[in-house]
């Protein structure tokens, strides 16, 4: 907490806006739930549609792009996961508008709302950042055998690759 209150006038500062980013996605049974995270990017960045985040994406502000690397703009998550809508690991949530999409064009894919999204997953911790439908497809793989080994033992091997990943602050866009 005591970091967050340290960023909440840096993040304000920044860029106009506020602290926090909330947005619609999809979680267990394909319900809709409203994410928490640190805003990253200037307001009004998605004026013309939803996009996925780029490389250098030019929507990111500079205290952002830190946020992005350290993983600081995904822990108000945690609200979410008491609140019971996700969990720490499981296939990470997308919004309801490339669900639709992904739905219609990759079979199973609706296999991945079996469980509660995660904060981190098995996806995550081997593919890292998917972009469209060649994006959702590779991750939908590893959802699904994600799901068919849920376990003790695969939660700790994401955790120990998520925690690997942190400490190198590798794949944030």
């Amino acid at each position: 907490l005591p970091v967050f209150f340290a960023l909440i006038p840096i993040v304000m500062l920044s860029s106009p806006g506020g602290f926090f980013f909330r947005q619609q996605r999809v979680g267990r049974g394909g319900k809709i739930f409203v994410l928490h995270k640190v805003r990253t990017m200037f307001l009004d960045s998605e004026v013309d549609g939803p996009r996925f985040a780029t490389h250098q994406d030019r929507r990111v502000t500079s205290i952002g792009r830190f946020l992005r690397r350290s993983r600081l703009d995904e822990w108000p998550q945690f609200i979410n996961v008491l609140k019971g809508e996700m969990s720490i690991i499981g296939p990470r949530p997308e919004r309801p508008e490339w669900v639709e999409e992904f739905k219609r064009e990759i079979p199973f894919y609706d296999l991945r709302h079996a469980v509660r999204p995660g904060i981190t997953g098995w996806a995550q911790v081997n593919t890292g950042y998917g972009v469209g439908k060649a994006g959702a497809e590779k991750k939908l793989n590893y959802d699904l055998y994600y799901l068919e080994h849920l376990g003790i033992a695969i939660d700790v091997i994401v955790v120990y690759r998520t925690l690997a990943t942190l400490v190198r602050g590798q794949g944030a866009r």
